[in-house]
């Protein structure tokens, strides 16, 4: 896999490590060298984060007001809501899995801003924006960023100079990113952007602008583009920081931003900036700081994992992390503690359960600690299993018995970021709240609460009532309810 940047003044070079299967991340080398004197110029390392979902074909309505978030919060925070995606995925005609994905609205350029539905997604750091100069059927599906709608747009280079007014198309610098089946070709702009309607809403910024977007997996994406709330170090600099950018231009704004997902989608989800609502909160507030800053991301260090008690070994005396990802719709465990994971969470129902309708999820199971210190982030039953169980061979009259399966993604993510890194998606960020502070580099977590409110707008592709397809929605019933089928785990009595 690789990626091109290219530009009038030289080549920049990009190089991407393997990466896990159907995860998005990808670990970047940046060499700016100039083509006049052959020396090198600079050399930087980020990590650049690429979207892996793949969404519905419709294009999204705007949420009316969505946009205007919180704009009467008498402390100054900001709420948008978020609507949730499903995406479907098929194997022989069939669906047999979901994944989904969270987003807003925002608003780009004056006086007459330009609304775009985005992802925030604390594992990228640049906002990425189809825009008029990409003609392609993938771009068509979208709204496009039209750079003569707005009076406050600069052309620029990845530096921020300024593009001569007349400059041929063929000589901008470009950023050509390819992974998976994909790719985006873009350049950058600088423009005023905005979560609402008042100026203390807004921060000036740069912009990656697409020009090209592949027909997969980009044409099946039902949001515009995505907004990367990541540190700086996964920015091709901090002036692509939106986050950064948005608390250096407001220095009211407390430096924390925070992200409530909804257990169903009858609820509403939402992304505050500026702090967190203590009331989407149900316990106290604990503390992790941010391990190994200097990568980018989002992550914490695990002192141990537990399951039933069982300590996972190759995660002992702290040797394991875990990164926060709102772009990611599963829990990824690295490859090689997913088979003594996967041993530890398998359970078998109970032999009188109707195989037609049982849902894994309703079936008891060890829970997962994450043990941080201060804190232990635990994933019960329902937020780890596969819906549908299968059958296995057995010493049973019958030869086979059924089986309750977790859904781990196994990871191979190479050093420094990994190998023993876990990625903490939607199963993990349903059950808390996270509250990601930008001064103190630390994350906070506290057990989910109540919404705010009904959701304001269904889901996109919502899977049929019933489905058993992993990934389809969970029941419309309170965090704090028990699951009530009791099960054995394999090989051993299970005890709740």
């Amino acid at each position: 896999m690789s990626a091109r940047f290219h530009g009038r003044s030289g080549s920049r070079q990009r190089w991407l490590c393997p990466r896990s299967r159907s995860i998005k991340f990808y670990v970047v080398h940046l060499s700016v060298t100039n083509s006049s004197s052959s020396s090198t110029m600079a050399a930087l390392q980020c990590i650049v984060i690429v979207a892996s979902w793949v969404a519905s074909r419709a294009v999204v309505p705007s949420t009316t007001g969505a946009v205007h978030g919180v704009a009467d919060d008498p402390s100054g925070l900001l709420t948008v809501p978020l609507r949730k995606q499903y995406v479907p995925i098929e194997k022989n005609g069939a669906v047999i899995a979901y994944k989904t994905s969270y987003f807003g609205n925002i608003l780009v350029g004056m006086p007459e801003p330009q609304e775009f539905t985005v992802v925030f997604d604390t594992g990228s750091a640049h906002l990425v924006l189809p825009c008029t100069g990409c003609e392609s059927e993938t771009c068509a599906k979208h709204r496009l960023y039209n750079r003569s709608l707005s009076g406050t747009s600069v052309d620029i280079e990845h530096d921020g100079k300024l593009v001569p007014a007349g400059t041929d198309k063929s000589q901008r610098e470009q950023l050509a990113i390819t992974f998976g089946t994909g790719k985006v070709v873009g350049e950058f702009a600088e423009d005023r952007v905005c979560l609402g309607p008042r100026a203390e809403d807004c921060s000036t910024m740069r912009v990656v602008l697409a020009n090209e977007m592949s027909a997969e997996p980009f044409g099946l994406f039902a949001f515009d583009g995505v907004l990367g709330l990541g540190l700086d170090a996964l920015a091709l600099n901090p002036e692509f920081s939106f986050f950064g950018r948005m608390t250096g231009q407001q220095p009211a704004m407390l430096p924390q931003f925070s992200v409530f997902l909804a257990r169903n989608d009858e609820s509403l989800s939402t992304i505050s900036f500026g702090g967190h609502q203590p009331e989407r909160a149900a316990s106290e507030l604990r503390w992790a700081p941010v391990a190994m800053p200097e990568l980018g991301y989002w992550q914490v260090e695990i002192k141990s994992v537990r399951i039933g008690g069982e300590v996972i070994e190759d995660c002992e005396a702290g040797k394991c992390r875990a990164i926060l990802d709102t772009g990611t719709s599963l829990l990824g465990v690295p490859r090689q503690v997913s088979r003594p994971m996967q041993r530890l969470l398998a359970r078998t129902p109970p032999q009188d359960a109707n195989v037609e309708d049982m849902d894994c999820r309703d079936v008891q199971g060890s829970e997962i600690e994450f043990d941080l210190g201060e804190q232990v982030v635990r994933v019960g039953a329902e937020d780890y299993s596969r819906p549908r169980p299968f059958n296995i061979t057995a010493d049973t009259p019958e030869g086979w018995q059924l089986s309750c399966r977790s859904l781990l993604l196994p990871l191979d993510i190479e050093a420094p970021l990994g190998p023993l890194v876990f990625i903490w998606g939607e199963p993990v960020l349903r059950k808390y709240m996270t509250i990601y502070d930008w001064g103190a580099k630390q994350i906070g977590f506290a057990d989910a609460g109540l919404p705010a409110g009904p959701a304001e707008l269904d889901a996109v592709g919502r899977p049929p009532a019933g489905s058993l397809a992993a990934g389809a929605p969970l029941l419309s019933r309170p965090a704090s309810q028990p699951v009530v089928v009791e099960a054995q785990r394999e090989g051993s009595v299970f005890v709740a």
